[in-house]
């Protein structure tokens, strides 16, 4: 898909049809499809770094769809993905185990010590 040099504008509709307004015609034209590819098996995509992945054995072959055909999702233009943790609660759980480690390291030591003691004095 090629982006004409005098567009003005670029809009990406929900099913993939990318458009562009043009100056001088108020009227958008349409210069691509956008397609979603899916496999029969994710989990069996090969990482090649980067958060990258291609296509293996186990993944089998690489289907392609319209979006919001075939059990596909939609495109939304100009989203950004939300992450999916909350920082906060991460860094206190954090914290906690900290403590929980350092509480069990202290216990460890002090048994140690007493054990120490008692072979050094029986």
């Amino acid at each position: 898909m090629t982006v004409p040099t005098n567009a003005t504008s670029l809009t990406v509709g929900s099913d993939g049809v990318v458009s562009v307004l043009q100056s001088g015609n108020n009227t958008p034209t349409q210069i691509g499809q956008i397609e979603l590819a899916y496999f029969v098996n994710p989990q069996g995509l090969a990482p090649v770094g980067d958060n990258l992945y291609r296509e293996s054995n186990a993944s089998g072959g690489v289907n392609t769809a319209i979006p919001g055909t075939d059990s596909t999702g939609t495109l939304i233009q100009g989203a950004l993905e939300s992450s999916n943790v909350n920082v906060v609660e991460e860094l206190v759980n954090m914290i906690e185990t900290q403590r929980a480690y350092e509480m069990n390291s202290k216990a460890i030591s002090t048994t140690d010590e007493m054990l120490s003691y008692v072979n050094q004095q029986l």
